[in-house]
This record gives structure tokens, sequence and C-alpha cells, in this order.
């Protein structure tokens, strides 16, 4: 588990955390199964991932979304560049995912 977030993940907790989403809680770094996922809604059954370039077509991504999709969680992906340069976009984007309540 890292210790430290990058710039993106600081930054997007900065609008997740203390319940700012529809009063929804979040986690950071928070283990799920064998993964480690950068943000966790529970009640949401949501997982978000803050990704840089090295997660561009990422086969480990693939099959780490597929696991988690078994366990009935959703994965939303956001790329790093987009936290940095439209926040309140991706955080707007993450209320939209985390208020739909399919799988």
């Amino acid at each position: 588990m890292r210790h430290r977030p990058t710039t993106a993940e600081a930054l997007l907790w900065l609008g997740l955390r203390n319940r700012q989403i529809g009063g929804l809680k979040f986690r950071r770094q928070a283990p799920i199964g064998p993964f480690i996922a950068d943000f966790f809604c529970p009640s949401a059954r949501l997982v978000v991932e803050v990704d840089g370039i090295t997660h561009a077509e990422s086969a480990t991504d693939a099959g780490r979304d597929a696991w988690m999709h078994n366990q009935g969680l959703r994965v939303f992906r956001v790329w790093h560049d987009d936290v940095l340069r439209n926040l309140e976009g991706v955080v707007a984007s993450i209320r939209i995912a985390a208020s739909d309540p399919s799988p």
C-alpha cells in the first residue's frame, strides 16, 4: 500500500472526504480482496481509481476490474491529468456514478 498519494489523488481526496458527495463516505487506499483501491464508497459499491499513463490499456487493470465486477462492485477510472485540470468536473462525474444503482 502506498503511503504517499499522488498529487491528483491528494487533490481528489479533498473533493471526496467528509461526505461531500451526497453524504457518501469514501475511504482512501481501501483494501478490497487482494487489491488496494485508490478510493472506495462501500454504500455505493463504487471504486474510484486515479490512473496515469502507465495504466493505458493495462491487462492487469482489466483483470482487476473484472474481479471487482464479479464482487458486485463498479470501477470508475479517472485520468490523473483530468483531476489536475478539472477537479470539479471529475467530482461531478463521480457523484453521477455513485448515484447510479446499477452494478
